[in-house]
């Protein structure tokens, strides 16, 4: 048996070993297995999307868990981008368009929306049936606020598929934003009874309620930094406002939790926000949808006070990262 005879067939038994974790929920385990089997079987088109599939899709979720999330999101994009590349090499069209929808599925959880949409439109042109394709590309569009673009996928995606809860929940968000308050709910209520473990009912606090956790996270910044916000408005809104999100090129997420305006400590930019008095705002329902119960969303706010203050004073998100406030 030649080597490169015995290194596929160990990557065919890694391979059936990934598989079998993953049917089990070991999802460290099922990645492990991926990876050694890609390392051995790096040719292997059908292993390569599998391998991938797991890393783009499966990835860990949890908040406390982001970093690990992302880095099991880039290297999943590495592997989709490998397997676009040597799928030019002869492979049927829905081949290469899964790959090229899973770097855009990739690159969208990354906030790279703009280029997720550049891939999931080839996708589309290389697979024009390829429903999950479609679903992406109104999540990018959704990503880049580009709402009313979004809102005509997200439709056409649940005539063929009513019971998916993703595209519904999305659609709920449109209507939300453009203040159909009854259709919102319909469209949330329903992504809910669809998959209840992805969309629990999330956690509310009246405004006073959530006045108070504000002061509270507030009070718990130290005194040399809290003088520094003497000047800095603080304030609640539900929503973010078209504005705040398509201000910057790209733009920002719908989901963003806070937001900070004006020019960072100590300079002054070119940017709109810089001739106005700087300010913070954190947005309450997207917290509210963030959080998983009651003391994570107390937590949570406290967290993204911080996170704005740190803009304010300067820092980058790398930087933010490093000190623990991401």
């Amino acid at each position: 048996m030649s080597r490169r005879a015995g290194d596929t067939e160990k990557a065919t038994l890694l391979w059936e070993r990934a598989v079998d974790a993953l049917e089990a929920e070991q999802l460290d385990e099922a990645r492990e297995a991926f990876l050694a089997a890609v390392e051995l079987d790096p040719e292997n088109l059908d292993l390569l999307a599998d391998a991938a599939n797991l890393l783009v899709n499966r990835h860990p979720e949890d908040p406390e868990d982001e970093r690990e999330g992302r880095a099991w999101l880039e290297q999943g994009l590495k592997l989709a981008k490998q397997g676009s590349r040597k799928s030019q090499r002869g492979a049927e069209p829905t081949v290469r368009a899964e790959f090229a929808l899973l770097e855009g599925m990739a690159l969208d959880q990354l906030g790279e929306s703009q280029q997720a949409l550049v891939r999931v439109d080839q996708a589309l042109e290389l697979d024009p049936e390829n429903l999950d394709a479609l679903l992406e590309r109104g999540f990018a569009l959704y990503e880049l606020c580009r709402f009313d673009e979004a809102k005509v996928d997200l439709e056409a995606v649940v005539r063929q598929a009513p019971t998916d809860a993703w595209a519904h929940h999305t659609l709920g968000l449109i209507a939300e934003r453009a203040g159909d308050a009854p259709e919102a709910r319909r469209q949330l209520e329903r992504a809910q009874r669809l998959a209840p473990a992805d969309f629990p009912s999330p956690v509310s606090l009246s405004h006073q309620e959530f006045d108070a956790a504000l002061e509270h996270a507030l009070a718990a910044i130290p005194e040399e930094v809290r003088s520094y916000l003497s000047n800095v408005a603080i304030a609640v809104e539900e929503l973010p406002a078209v504005e705040d999100l398509t201000g910057s090129d790209p733009p920002l997420s719908p989901s963003i939790l806070g937001l900070f305006r004006g020019a960072p400590y100590g300079q002054k930019g070119s940017d709109p926000w810089s001739h106005f008095p700087s300010s913070i705002v954190l947005y309450q329902r997207n917290l509210e949808r963030f959080a998983r119960d009651r003391d994570d969303l107390i937590e949570e706010i406290g967290i993204t006070l911080v996170h704005e203050v740190g803009h304010f004073l300067g820092l980058e998100e790398e930087e933010l990262w490093e000190r623990g406030l991401g």
